[in-house]
């Protein structure tokens, strides 16, 4: 896909793209080739699709503009990555990384190159703490921030706003901040969900709804498709994607109660695993989590165990969602005994039509 309004790159350049592109994005290496002819200083690579990532691209443009510094921000896709020899070309002083590191060995790589002066990587994930080198150890042109106690976006947020305050002050310039006074609560607010959700916490009130009404925005996080991205994510209001993940939620709630009609008695593991309320819902398997919690709860109140036996079939095998809201009941234990798994709560296996039988006879 042509990027509109970019003109080709140079002849030399642009062949030299054209023998690295494979699967990539035509627009994201005929960007690099134009930063390059025209010198562009900065790249920012912004993980995608993730709103941390988009975020972070948000703020290093907003950091640029304002100092009227040109950087060229692109998305960086695990599934069709750019290559460390597509940045050989560019010549950037400054390259960021938003919210990754990159594969393994990618910064190092390109650390490696004269042509890139300065790599600065943010990232949040516990994962990668083994990948940060120790100071001896460490290249003197990069910097990697990765901070296991807050996003990458709000890292990413607070790193260019107290760079620009630093940069305007030194120049005695009237400092400005990086958000508008009309857009800072705000996208503070949603960068605060946005963090609570990538460190797994999950304490903010409506932290699911808002999950899900955000949800609909990963379609737009590519800045090269969609131009205007950068103006979406300002725009975004918390409260509206709360009250739109909570209308979801109302509604498959909702759809899973009307599933509710035709329960019976399943004799788990033909009764080795105590007894709990069961329903078939051939043909709504996608209701599975919803019904399947509901049905929990019904077979507590029961006097039966707290567990929901949600069955459907899936292509031509009978299948058992095992659900539960109590915590202290582990499903998982009866679903690994039958080749399945899952965790305590919430746990799936096969199981054969005659061994099903087995465990609804006596009803």
């Amino acid at each position: 896909m042509k990027l509109r309004g970019f003109p080709r790159a140079l002849p030399a350049i642009a062949s030299a793209a054209e023998a690295q592109r494979g699967f990539r994005s035509d627009a994201a290496l005929e960007a690099i080739a134009r930063a390059s002819a025209e010198k562009v200083p900065n790249i920012a690579l912004y993980n995608y699709p993730s709103f941390s990532g988009a975020f972070s691209a948000l703020f290093a443009r907003l950091f640029h503009d304002r100092l009227g510094v040109p950087c060229l921000v692109l998305p960086f896709s695990s599934v069709v990555p750019i290559r460390v020899e597509d940045l050989y070309i560019g010549g950037f002083e400054t390259c960021y990384f938003l919210d990754f590191l990159g594969p393994e060995g990618f910064i190092a790589k390109l650390a490696g190159q004269s042509s890139c002066n300065r790599i600065i990587a943010f990232d949040h994930r516990k994962c990668l703490l083994s990948r940060v080198p120790s100071k001896k150890d460490s290249l003197e042109n990069v910097s990697i921030i990765l901070n296991t106690e807050t996003s990458s976006s709000t890292a990413v947020y607070e790193y260019f706003s107290i760079k620009l305050a630093e940069t305007q002050y030194n120049n005695g310039a009237v400092v400005a901040s990086l958000l508008d006074p009309k857009d800072r609560d705000r996208v503070e607010k949603v960068l605060k969900y946005i963090e609570d959700g990538d460190l797994r916490h999950w304490n903010l009130p409506d932290i699911k709804a808002f999950n899900i009404g955000l949800s609909q925005w990963r379609s737009k996080l590519n800045c090269l498709t969609n131009p205007g991205m950068y103006q979406q994510l300002l725009g975004i209001h918390s409260s509206s994607l709360i009250a739109k993940g909570s209308s979801y939620i109302s509604s498959r709630i909702d759809s899973a109660s009307r599933l509710l009609d035709k329960v019976f008695k399943v004799r788990l593991g033909r009764g080795l695993y105590g007894e709990c309320l069961g329903v078939r819902i051939d043909g709504h398997a996608d209701l599975s989590d919803e019904i399947g919690k509901q049905l929990s709860e019904k077979s507590a109140a029961s006097g039966l165990r707290p567990i929901g036996a949600v069955v459907h079939m899936q292509g031509n095998s009978l299948k058992m969602c095992l659900r539960s809201t109590d915590h202290a009941t582990d499903t998982c234990e009866i679903a690994k005994a039958y080749g399945g798994g899952g965790t305590k709560v919430s746990s799936s296996f096969m199981i054969r039509m005659d061994e099903y039988n087995y465990w609804l006879s006596g009803n």
